[in-house]
């Protein structure tokens, strides 16, 4: 498979690129406080049902005002499809449940892995290799894991479940951005961002019941939080990263998603409270070298 000439790391991306990629980091940082701000109100599944249908709407109306359709192929459905049912459906849900059981702070960089997911299955799909530093980053990146597996708050320690939620939340991602990149090379971002969101929309329709009954009980806080989160860190941040997606390869833009935790534990200091505890943040931290590691060239 040949790699456009765009995937260069000695090509600096556009204006545009770069603050398409700080729209999204800034966003998905405010997405884990958001979650952990409404979480008492709102179960795993309604939460994400409901942001999810928030952002197809307001993507919808974008699409329908661009008019920017291009009828795509079976392949590309597939890949669309599957990036929905994952990345948008799976992802919400898995990260909802696991920020009812984590500080934003922590699941933010546990969350973090993923670029780690997604070079391993460059390597694996892609013909990209295993090279040796992706290696020694995964086992840094796995100590830092560890790290934050042990630790909680106080005498408490860090819920296994919401570590393995969040995990599971990385491994989605990856996955996500693996289908997700081969389908932007004909389809705009904005058709291939509310295609997905729809898609993934669909997935959690099940929990339509269970929406209805947290929007019945819920305070005004708590809904205009669900719809923040369907409009901006959903509509507004997937098209974004869609759009500089479109211009930088997946590794490279995965390095940029390094900025999410910090600025996530700087939302949620002041926001929610919340300080990730001091083993958390050392976890954290060598994690975040190990991803780092991983991609040293």
């Amino acid at each position: 498979m040949s790699v456009p000439a765009v995937s260069d790391t000695r090509v600096r991306p556009p204006v545009t690129v770069l603050v398409a990629v700080l729209i999204t980091i800034t966003a998905w940082a405010s997405a884990f406080v958001a979650i952990r701000a409404v979480h008492a109100h709102f179960d795993a599944g309604p939460l994400a049902l409901g942001r999810l249908a928030t952002g197809t709407i307001a993507l919808t109306l974008a699409l329908l005002a661009t008019r920017s359709w291009v009828k795509p192929t079976g392949r590309e459905w597939a890949l669309v499809i599957g990036c929905g049912i994952v990345w948008f459906g799976f992802y919400n849900v898995a990260l909802n449940a696991a920020e009812q059981r984590l500080d934003a702070g922590t699941s933010a960089m546990l969350v973090n892995v993923g670029p780690i997911l997604i070079a391993l299955l460059a390597g694996a799909f892609l013909g990209e290799g295993f090279p040796r530093s992706l290696l020694i980053g995964i086992g840094v990146a796995f100590c830092g894991v560890l790290l934050i597996g042990f630790a909680g708050h106080g005498d408490t320690a860090a819920d296994p479940l919401g570590v393995a939620l969040c995990l599971l939340s990385a491994a989605a991602w990856a996955i996500g951005v693996t289908l997700q990149k081969p389908a932007l090379r004909r389809l705009p971002a904005l058709q291939v961002t509310q295609m997905a969101c729809t898609v993934g929309m669909i997935t959690t329709l099940p929990f339509t019941g269970g929406l209805i009954d947290d929007l019945r009980d819920a305070p005004a806080g708590s809904i205009a939080g669900v719809v923040y989160l369907g409009v901006v860190p959903t509509a507004v941040a997937f098209g974004t990263w869609a759009y500089a997606l479109t211009r930088m390869n997946a590794g490279r833009l995965g390095v940029t998603t390094y900025l999410v935790p910090p600025l996530t534990i700087l939302m949620a200091w002041p926001l929610l409270s919340e300080t990730p505890h001091p083993l958390a943040l050392a976890g954290g931290a060598i994690a975040l070298v190990g991803v780092a590691l991983s991609r040293r060239r």
